[in-house]
């Protein structure tokens, strides 16, 4: 098989998708019936959470061909293959859902390979990248699933228990992409902060089956402690040449004073802190099964904030959880307006099947919920533009994107900074290269370089 540049082209067309809300499901939908639409011959193969999480439902959908849960999605390749190439080779290594329920009659002719996904106890990954930049910033997933239950959410039922690469693979993965010319490489988990809760040693070396792993039984008793995010930062900068290393979505109570300290001192760390929030009232905090409370959070964005003056801090806020009273709100309200954000991801609380919070009483009328979302996005553009501006008069690194834009003053080439601001770059300039930029304006929310 080849890659093509369009649905419209290919004979095989992949969906990765998610279920994070209604809207993810959603959006998947409507993507797959696109597709049919623009390539009816095309075989559409569906993986990703959604998935995983209702494959039958997917499976009926008209012109899916393949479903593949995050179970077997390592595998998806190989299950390709088997079924539009009638390669057999691969057969006897996958189970179907069928094979899974006993007795139970699916309701469509399509193939479904979904599995247990708690029974993934290791994680394989491979860089990811945007399709839009695929030549700069891969992203490199280091740690997946979640052991947290958070009443809101389904992802620890689609992902599975939390689970890291090792120190030596996640190493070995930033030098490939070092060698083939990548300059910033983004790390990122479903839980960051808990990457090598699940290994064994400071090495970052897994528990064998029989016990201890060789390399660990070798280790004095002093190396033999979990390791953890700030372990693998250091690791990676020590052992690689990469020019720059961002940090995806790290909680709270994982920003750690050694953490902060560590991406705050070094040249070679984007100071960009991602920092899910959720909510700023105590009492919604307790009913979403959150581990922190307001006052922890707002310790650790000051933190953060006096360690890195120039820092992005971002935040996931949501509004309208079951219950969610206006005092409550307010108080989320508050504390945005108070705690120095430059950026904000605000989400409408979508009710999950089979998650706590989808059978809480008290759930928020829609149009309220969209009305506080509304009210915080305001706000969060108001801080954003005031800390752009900030910037003005001052030089700013920014590596350049594979996106080239034109407006009255000529073409420019799109980058992004250190501390994860949009910047138009004047002229045409090849992606992947780090250069400084004065920065003159602030435009459409981008920097404008002189």
């Amino acid at each position: 098989m080849e890659r093509v540049s369009s649905a419209a082209q290919a004979s095989v067309v992949v969906l990765n998708t998610c279920t994070v809300t209604s809207g993810a499901d959603q959006d998947a939908r409507a993507a797959i019936r696109r597709v049919r639409r623009q390539n009816p011959e095309a075989r559409i193969v569906v993986t990703g959470c959604y998935a995983q999480r209702a494959p039958e439902e997917i499976a009926a959908l008209p012109g899916v061909s393949l479903v593949v849960g995050n179970s077997h999605k390592h595998q998806l390749a190989e299950i390709a293959v088997q079924n539009f190439c009638g390669d057999e080779r691969v057969s006897s290594t996958f189970v179907s859902l069928g094979s899974l329920t006993g007795k139970r009659e699916l309701s469509t002719e399509n193939s479904i390979f979904v599995s247990d996904i708690f029974a993934h106890t290791e994680l394989l990954a491979a860089p990811v990248f945007d399709a839009a930049n695929e030549r700069t910033r891969p992203n490199l997933k280091v740690q997946d699933g979640c052991d947290n239950r958070c009443s809101f959410c389904v992802i620890p039922f689609v992902r599975g228990q939390s689970r890291s690469l090792e120190m030596q693979r996640v190493v070995g993965e930033v030098k490939t992409l070092v060698a083939a010319g990548y300059r910033e490489v983004v790390i990122s988990g479903i839980n960051l902060g808990r990457w090598g809760r699940d290994l064994e040693s400071a090495s970052g070396y897994r528990r064998s089956a029989s016990g201890l792993s060789s390399e660990a039984l070798r280790e004095p008793e002093a190396e033999r402690r979990k390791p953890g995010l700030a372990s693998l930062i250091r690791a990676i900068l020590s052992e690689t040449s990469l020019e720059k290393l961002r940090i995806s979505s790290v909680e709270p109570m994982d920003w750690s004073d050694e953490l902060i300290s560590l991406v705050a001192s070094s040249p070679r760390i984007a100071k960009h802190a991602h920092v899910p929030m959720q909510s700023g009232s105590d009492a919604v905090l307790r009913r979403m099964h959150r581990k922190y409370r307001p006052w922890h959070y707002r310790e650790k964005i000051e933190k953060i904030r006096a360690a890195m003056p120039d820092a992005a801090i971002g935040a996931d806020v949501m509004v309208g959880f079951p219950g969610e009273t206006e005092s409550e709100f307010e108080a989320t309200r508050q504390m945005i307006e108070e705690l120095p954000f430059t950026y904000l991801h605000v989400f409408t609380y979508s009710a999950r099947p089979g998650t706590p919070a989808a059978d809480m009483k008290d759930q928020v009328p829609v149009q309220v919920a969209r009305e506080r979302n509304r009210v915080l996005r305001e706000l969060a553009s108001e801080k954003k533009l005031i800390f752009m501006r900030g910037f003005v008069g001052k030089t700013l690194g920014a590596i350049t994107l594979n996106v080239i834009g034109n407006d009255p003053e000529g073409d420019f080439t799109e980058a992004l900074t250190d501390n994860y601001l949009k910047l138009r770059l004047r002229g045409r300039h090849e992606p992947n290269r780090w250069q400084p930029a004065r920065v003159k304006d602030v435009v459409s929310g981008s920097l404008i370089s002189e």
